[in-house]
């Protein structure tokens, strides 16, 4: 057959391939698009029903519609600000006075006290004081004040560098850290065994630095594993530094987020800590 007719015919070949991937590729990015839009639809009209919800007062509507989003739509391509929005708006409601399926509502009998109540339901007296906006440790006969009584769980991811506090298996908020660096953060199912606010911090064993000190790694609040290493989860005076393995082993957060942390957990709450 004449060179010039092959060579004719494979260029043919090749044209009409290429044509057809074109087709396919159009073709591809059209449904791509197209199920972006059918997801973006309901998303939308989800996020504006939370806002309504908030801007009414009804934050558990709210979190319902919050909620559906991530449950129906985990491919949004915002899908991170929604958790964002859940984890903040989950905190307000744990810390208000709002019943909720994992709350009671406990009368003040003689003999009580907050630390006595915290025990007994497994929360902290920090918890309970927030929730009913009281501005004391002083509680009264015949008050009725609202506890919540729903265990919590900690998950640590260090390959992502985030905390996920937990009730049950409902995520209740996620928080970014630093973790150790060279991955030296223990992996392993820990207990919280400690809880100190302003912690005083020992430098290589040395001498005390006081919690108002710039020179305090620990920040504004220390809750210690259940180790014979000294890891913990604390705060920090290098707030740039969270979301990197930088740490000498423990697990640190922004001040503001292990004080609410410090505030919601109580001692002997599980940490899961994983690669």
């Amino acid at each position: 057959m004449n060179q010039k007719i092959i060579i004719g015919i494979v260029a043919a070949i090749v044209l009409v391939a290429g044509t057809i991937g074109i087709i396919h590729h159009h073709k591809a990015v059209a449904a791509a698009s197209k199920d972006s839009e059918e997801t973006s639809v309901p998303v939308n009209q989800l996020l504006a029903q939370a806002a309504q919800e908030e801007a009414n007062g009804d934050k558990l509507k709210a979190k319902e519609a919050y909620d559906q989003i991530i449950s129906n739509y985990p491919d949004y391509d915002k899908i991170q600000d929604v958790q964002d929005k859940l984890g903040s708006l989950n905190i307000d409601l744990i810390f208000s006075p709002a019943p909720m399926p994992q709350t009671i509502t406990y009368e003040i009998v003689p003999g009580d006290s907050l630390g006595k109540l915290a025990r007994k339901y497994h929360t902290t007296s920090q918890l309970i004081k927030r929730a009913n906006g009281l501005k004391s440790d002083v509680i009264r006969t015949g008050e009725r004040l609202r506890i919540w009584t729903a265990p919590f769980n900690i998950l640590i991811n260090k390959s992502q560098n985030v905390l996920f506090l937990k009730s049950g298996e409902e995520v209740i908020k996620i928080y970014h850290v630093s973790t150790g660096k060279d991955n030296i953060t223990p992996v392993g199912t820990f207990k919280i065994a400690t809880k100190i606010e302003k912690p005083v911090w020992y430098r290589n064993g040395g001498s005390p630095i006081p919690s108002e000190s710039p020179e305090n790694e620990l920040g504004s609040r220390w809750m210690g594993f259940d180790t014979d290493s000294h890891y913990g989860i604390h705060g920090t005076l290098h707030p740039e530094s969270i979301g990197q393995q930088v740490t000498a082993g423990c697990v640190r957060l922004k001040n503001e987020d292990v004080e609410e942390l410090f505030d919601v957990i109580p001692i002997g709450t599980e940490v899961v800590i994983q690669n």
